[in-house]
């Protein structure tokens, strides 16, 4: 049995901290001491012969769950079309499948609110992206590194050029108000006393990043792997700087949670970790074949090289469904780019990129067969549609269905329900485009049955395929 004095806590915090309890003054707080008062706060009130645990991971194990704080966001965690995925999340099921528990997730925004959950008791770990903090060290239990973020200074095309913290003296710099954005910007001031900054709170960094994209504000500083998200969706948004060498980040457990400390350690320290890792980075910060979509050439050459193969196949899946084949086939083509092999890190595949459940759904037996593939995706794209309703005109009523065959119902119905509440119309694709973006901001998603989603990919999914068509069509007119 593990007892934690609470006494015996507080004198090593007034030790390593003589600010506290001597009359200290806030303005004079390193940036991590609010998190050290609510550690003292947390620890005191325990009771000195309480005990947190007596076995952390046995408890864990007869509970049979792995409770785990995140973000709902871009880079942690989110509902994706074909269920829960994000950074954070597919690497924490798998430590959860590791040691045979099932995952509950904790969604917390604020860093200081995570720790006191977790040193309460609600939770077993944080995995959000946690930066590891020196100051902290002695008083939280970091797990392995396996991370390194810088922070960058993001501005718009066609501004001009920075290079360095002098250059932002005089700039109007947006950050997160009370993120570490904003503590860094503290730091920098300690050497340009005329450095200002605007900070802004209820917006994230994705919040933020779309405004610069947009043209909205000039200038703000975001994380490297958020920045690494968002550039494929804003190409007008350019890195003008690192501010700093760079943080780790690790997970975060109760600094006498020892047995799932040692678990996660050994775990981490396994060769599948490692290729689990790189496969995840990979995935999700863009090292996978990209799209160019204004590169119309490589297209029109897999129209003679790809397409001949399995035009038979768009065409007998179309009539079966009563849809147009060549807005299938530049479906196909945006999925895969005709590719009957591909294969998604989700685990997506075949020339539609099914899921397992989708293609048992649709009666489809092997993904990579081009046929079968063809058709259980015309099948999901059809049912789709239908389900939609006649209520939605066409093409309006396609477009949803395409959009929700890449977001996933949930989120459509949300964007959808989201539109009416404001004042625009569920049943036009037009509106509905407009709010599908919005799913990824904070004030909106927080309130919504399905939470956050990456609005802007199928709005490009939709807009892509669109531009497929339009050439397809005219190919097939011209050639046929």
């Amino acid at each position: 049995m593990w007892v934690c004095k609470a006494k015996c806590v507080a004198q090593l915090m007034m030790h390593n901290h003589p600010a506290i309890g001597s009359g200290f003054s806030p303005g004079i707080l390193r940036p991590s001491l609010g998190i050290l008062l609510v550690i003292l706060v947390i620890l005191a009130g325990a009771g000195c012969d309480q005990p947190f645990f007596k076995n952390d991971l046995e408890a864990i194990q007869a509970r049979g769950v792995l409770r785990v704080i995140t973000r709902n966001n871009g880079t942690c965690y989110y509902e994706g079309p074909h269920g829960s995925q994000g950074f954070e999340y597919d690497l924490v099921k798998a430590f959860a499948d590791h040691l045979g528990l099932k995952l509950e997730l904790l969604v917390i925004d604020h860093e200081t609110a995570m720790v006191t959950e977790l040193l309460n008791g609600q939770a077993d770990l944080i995995a959000a992206n946690f930066i590891v903090k020196d100051d902290l060290r002695q008083h939280l239990a970091y797990g392995p590194v396996y991370g390194e973020i810088q922070q960058l200074v993001v501005g718009r095309r066609g501004e001009a050029k920075l290079r360095a913290v002098a250059d932002l003296v005089g700039q109007a710099i947006w950050v997160q108000s009370g993120a570490f954005h904003e503590k860094l910007m503290n730091a920098l001031k300690k050497n340009y006393p005329q450095l200002s900054w605007l900070a802004i709170s209820d917006y994230e960094s994705e919040e933020l990043l779309e405004m610069v994209g947009s043209g909205v504000i000039p200038l703000t500083i975001a994380d490297s792997n958020t920045v690494a998200l968002n550039r494929r969706y804003y190409p007008d948004l350019v890195i003008h700087f690192a501010v700093d060498e760079g943080q780790q980040f690790a997970w975060v457990m109760h600094p006498q949670g020892l047995s799932l400390h040692e678990a996660a350690r050994q775990w981490f320290a396994m060769p599948s970790t490692g290729s689990l890792l790189e496969r995840l980075n990979q995935h999700y910060y863009g090292h996978l074949e990209k799209f160019d979509y204004t590169d119309i050439t490589i297209f029109r050459k897999r129209l003679q090289q790809r397409l001949p193969q399995y035009q038979a196949s768009f065409q007998a899946a179309a009539r079966e469904n009563e849809l147009d084949w060549t807005l299938i086939a530049a479906q196909a083509y945006q999925e895969s780019h005709w590719n009957p092999k591909a294969k998604s890190f989700t685990g997506v595949r075949g020339l539609m990129m099914l899921t397992r459940k989708t293609a048992r759904e649709m009666g489809v037996k092997n993904r990579l067969d081009p046929k079968q593939s063809i058709f259980g995706g015309t099948r999901y794209l059809a049912g789709l549609h239908w389900r939609i309703g006649e209520e939605v005109p066409e093409p309006d009523r396609m477009f949803m269905a395409l959009a929700a065959y890449n977001i996933g119902w949930g989120h459509l119905q949300d964007a959808r329900a989201l539109a009416g509440r404001m004042g625009k119309d569920p049943n036009t694709w037009s509106d509905v485009r407009s709010i599908l973006p919005l799913l990824r901001l904070k004030k909106y998603y927080r309130k919504l049955s399905h939470g956050y989603a990456r609005g802007t990919e199928p709005v490009q999914y939709v807009d892509r395929i669109r531009t497929y068509h339009k050439i397809l069509r005219h190919w097939d007119e011209t050639e046929n």
